[in-house]
């Protein structure tokens, strides 16, 4: 039977590579830093690291390491176990109620990733009665959350008030019993930042719900890190956020939703990613408390992220780059064709600069990128020289490229 299924299958990735959207792997032979060691997939040796989630540098800071190393000691490897059964530790709770302060959250509960966290949130909260409207450039663990639920489902333009109001009203009209708002805290693909306060007025108005995932912003977003509801000054009127240890929390993995008490009290029962799932690894509960002290205790972190972040998109704008517009650390660096940015990111990591270029389906036909993120733990020395490596490999490309007749 599988002769068969193998021919199929070897032609659809034929076509992938055709139409240049495979997405190699690189293997790195180092820890996630600033700097890491490409041993496989690309030209070997220390390269830049700019296409990572670690904004703050934390996925090797040494207070982490050492804080993981005396959770093994303690707490042990793994749990073997969901939380209901025998999977709770006292380290979960302690991290969860740091959580829930850090957020300005009634409680929390613990996933082992955010999309398993998106995925147990709709399915349990809503029915067929009721209608979720989610912003149309949402990540895919939202997409896929929201599928499994009965729910009415809407769809607003990106971060388009006037379009969110209309299916609020639509939905209302349609008589939805409950009815709830979801966004992207950051848009991962363009660095955006979603009007939060406009979507909580849109929200008292019709009677909804806000959830927001803000996987891309708490730890750097807003003035004490705590993420885009802190930028907005709306901490207190978001029902729902959804978040990832795995980004700027330590770069592990893990995830969360940060909510009302009845709302977490009803996942705990009925979601089913949490239900099913074995417990998140102690090592790493463990290891994001130490993460939620470094927060706590300064800001110079967010601080020199904001600078590094600056500088690129200065010198790059000043560089001719058409970069998408903004101040977060994800700055992508618009392409268009697929192929030429594939080809781009490969003379990039050539000149030691390791980044990726995304092309449909992970973002729009035509609107191929590089998504370079910025982190904490570049230099200036860093960042200058990334610059200089998109200049010369945008002069590579173009004197390879045909000339126009």
């Amino acid at each position: 039977m599988f002769d068969s299924v193998r021919d199929d299958l070897r032609a659809t990735l034929d076509e992938i590579r055709a139409a240049g959207l495979h997405k190699p792997e690189r293997v790195i032979g180092t820890p996630q830093s600033a700097t890491v060691a490409v041993t496989a997939g690309g030209r070997p040796g220390e390269v830049l690291n700019f296409c990572a989630n670690n904004y703050l540098g934390l996925a090797d800071h040494p207070e982490v390491i050492a804080a993981a190393h005396e959770a093994l000691d303690r707490w042990g490897y793994g749990m073997a176990s969901v939380r209901f059964i025998c999977g709770t530790q006292e380290v979960h709770k302690e991290l969860e109620a740091r959580l829930s302060a850090f957020l300005g959250q009634e409680d929390t509960i613990l996933y082992s990733s955010c999309f398993d966290a998106n995925g147990g949130v709709f399915e349990t909260l809503l029915g067929s009665e009721d209608a979720v409207i989610s912003d149309a450039l949402n990540h895919a663990s939202i997409i896929d959350g929201i599928r499994l639920c009965k729910a009415r489902r809407f769809r607003y333009a990106n971060r388009d008030m006037a379009d969110l109001e209309a299916r609020l009203k639509e939905a209302t009209e349609g008589g939805a019993r409950r009815k709830l708002i979801v966004t992207d805290g950051v848009f991962s693909m363009d660095g955006y930042v979603a009007p939060l306060r406009e979507i909580c007025d849109l929200a008292d108005r019709y009677d909804a719900m806000v959830m927001v995932d803000d996987s891309h912003a708490v730890g750097f977003v807003g003035p004490g890190g705590r993420g885009t509801p802190e930028l907005h000054g709306v901490m207190d009127r978001v029902d729902v956020i959804t978040g990832t240890l795995g980004k700027a929390l330590g770069g592990a993995s893990g995830g969360y939703v940060a909510a009302r008490a009845e709302i977490v009290a009803l996942l705990r029962q009925r979601s089913r990613p949490y239900l099913f799932s074995n417990t998140l690894a102690p090592v790493i509960a463990a290891a994001s408390l130490k993460v939620l002290d470094l927060l706590e205790s300064a800001d110079d972190l967010r601080v020199r992220l904001a600078e590094n972040t600056a500088l690129f998109r200065r010198r790059m704008t000043a560089e001719g780059f058409d970069v998408l517009p903004g101040d977060h650390a994800i700055a992508p660096v618009m392409i268009g064709d697929a192929a030429r940015a594939g080809r781009m990111a490969e003379l990039l990591l050539e000149r030691g600069v390791y980044v990726i270029g995304f092309s449909y389906p992970v973002v729009p036909q035509g609107q191929a990128r590089i998504r370079v993120q910025l982190s904490a733990a570049h230099s200036t020395k860093d960042v200058d020289r990334a610059v200089d490596a998109f200049v010369a490999a945008r002069a590579e490309l173009e004197e390879a490229e045909p000339t126009p007749a």
